[in-house]
């Protein structure tokens, strides 16, 4: 049979459990008295449960602010909500164009100086002027 770790150890669980109940069941009346008064004595012993103060704010979730508790409206929660998704798309959009700009200024740059430099532009797809070029550095 092919069982899963899973189901053998459920397995192994209920034979400890059969098992355990069979013989509980094989205990002495003295050893069960003692057992009686052990567990009386450990219920007595144990320590109370203090009760346990927690601090809740009211409407204190995602999307919800004091402000709309408060009487200021709801408009108010949107607005205030709305505001900073506004600024966040504005400055996405801002970084954007910037690169934009950034990358056409760089590719105007490199067209320059291919127009302006001596070489005809067919020399730079040369794959001789390449390796002439690449000899002439070492």
């Amino acid at each position: 049979m092919n069982y899963s770790k899973e189901s053998q150890d459920l397995d192994f669980a209920y034979k400890v459990k059969r098992a355990l109940n069979e013989s509980a069941e094989n205990i002495p009346s003295p050893a069960l008295e003692r057992l009686a008064q052990a567990r009386k004595l450990a219920l007595a012993r144990k320590k109370q449960e203090a009760p346990v103060s927690v601090l809740a704010i009211k409407n204190v979730f995602a999307g919800v602010n004091g402000f709309a508790s408060q009487g200021m409206g709801s408009w108010f929660g949107k607005v205030s909500l709305l505001l900073p998704m506004l600024a966040l798309v504005a400055g996405l959009f801002g970084i954007y164009e910037y690169e934009q700009q950034q990358n056409i200024s760089e590719l105007a740059d490199i067209d320059a100086a291919v127009l302006v430099d001596e070489l005809p532009p067919a020399a730079y797809v040369d794959t001789g002027f390449t390796a002439y070029l690449n000899k002439a550095e070492e």
